[in-house]
């Protein structure tokens, strides 16, 4: 079944974006490159030889995609989220079998989109109109078609995923998407009166939080 892949976090401009990061956690980030498909770019950092951190931005060199990009970027309501620092807005898990994974989470998960960002190559689920399954706690699937984890190239910034939580005022539907996926250890879910996911991370500088 799918695991946990990758943690997402937004920001509206990139290298504000990276800077900031990199003083929260006391790590420089890798490099990473553009989605033309969907008009973004990223940077990106090691959590172990199968996970990483997305730090993604709208790339204002592309040209606009002709559909909503994926994980809510071009709404207002993303766009002001962000707009202070980076929030961390959605997790991604990893599929050896994204089409019967997707067909039996109850969570509508979005087409099966393939895609490529230099040598690398995968099928993703996005939503036509690009929003966050479930405010972002329902996970994005992803099925790599390459031989070796992205993750492995990355330099090792020393850094690691302790614990991932989310709270909803309404958790039982996430709960029950997640059981069907075998993701219900990855993701702590919790009653809240606010929409929230945060993550824990081991860093050089100790324990330091991202939401």
């Amino acid at each position: 079944m799918a695991t946990l892949d990758h943690l997402v976090l937004a920001t509206h401009d990139l290298e504000e974006g990276t800077a900031w990061l990199a003083d929260h956690l006391g790590v420089a980030l890798s490099p990473g490159g553009t989605h033309a498909a969907m008009g973004t770019h990223n940077r990106l950092l090691r959590l172990g030889p199968s996970t990483y951190l997305e730090l993604i931005a709208i790339d204002p060199q592309a040209l606009a995609p002709p559909r909503p990009r994926w994980f809510a970027l071009d709404t207002p309501a993303m766009q002001a989220r962000i707009a202070e620092r980076p929030r961390l807005i959605h997790w991604v898990a990893r599929s050896n079998d994204i089409a019967a994974e997707s067909a039996v989470c109850p969570e509508p998960l979005g087409e099966i989109t393939p895609m490529r960002r230099g040598n690398f190559e995968w099928l993703i689920t996005v939503p036509t109109d690009g929003h966050l399954p479930r405010d972002g706690l329902v996970p994005t699937l992803i099925e790599w078609r390459v031989p070796r984890h992205p993750a492995a190239a990355l330099a090792d910034a020393g850094c690691t995923l302790r614990k991932l939580e989310g709270f909803h005022p309404d958790p039982q539907p996430i709960k029950t998407a997640l059981a069907a996926l075998d993701l219900d250890k990855s993701l702590a879910i919790y009653v809240g009166a606010d929409i929230e996911l945060l993550a824990y991370l081991e860093t050089p500088r100790g324990l330091r939080e991202l939401d």
